[in-house]
């Protein structure tokens, strides 16, 4: 089945690959901790440098590029340099969101504010994450290594909107889920 959707939604998986290959092989650089930059994203996706946010769309794609996480913390390297930085929420932000329909089977194509193209499947799931502060989950996505994105507000009702109601766990309170598919695999919004 997986090779059917692979084949099926091959346009889309190429255009995820691609928007991933052309970043730079953070994950094998091993530079030692620089310090602690002023460098805040925020909830909403926006890159703030000592209190004022950055506006160059080029700068924060370059910027997001070189971010790494280890544990809970972020930071930018460079083969040279690495700088812990402070991230809200997560340090990515899906801005639009795709529905594709073929042979009956569904998949959701997510893009992020940095351009990033996701596919949500078993490798990038959708989660609901509760966070401290939060008194609502919040729906992420896994985008690349261990980096999320947060779906905008507009993004999530969307794929609400498109969602399906299945009957709930047993074990819980017996009500009503909502759930997403993409990929072939059933991703949970919530519970009602």
């Amino acid at each position: 089945m997986t090779a059917h959707l692979d084949t099926l939604f091959a346009d889309l998986l190429a255009a995820q690959e691609q928007s991933s290959t052309s970043l730079p092989p953070v994950h094998l650089w091993k530079p030692r901790l620089s310090g602690d930059m002023d460098m805040l994203i925020d909830r909403e996706g926006r890159w703030i440098h000592e209190g004022g946010e950055i506006k160059r769309e080029a700068m924060v794609k370059l910027f997001a590029s070189i971010l790494s996480r280890e544990g809970a913390d972020y930071y930018l390297i460079t083969p040279a340099e690495k700088w812990r930085i402070k991230v809200d929420v997560a340090p990515l932000f899906v801005v639009a969101a795709e529905r594709q329909t073929r042979d009956g089977f569904q998949t959701l194509k997510l893009t992020t504010r940095t351009g990033d193209i996701v596919i949500v499947d078993k490798q990038h799931p959708l989660s609901m994450e509760q966070f401290p502060g939060s008194e609502e989950p919040l729906p992420l996505v896994l985008v690349r290594r261990n980096i999320k994105a947060l779906l905008s507000r507009n993004v999530f009702y969307q794929i609400v909107e498109w969602a399906a109601e299945m009957p709930g766990d047993e074990s819980a309170d017996g009500g009503q889920q909502l759930s997403i598919s993409s990929m072939g695999e059933d991703f949970l919004l919530g519970s009602f």
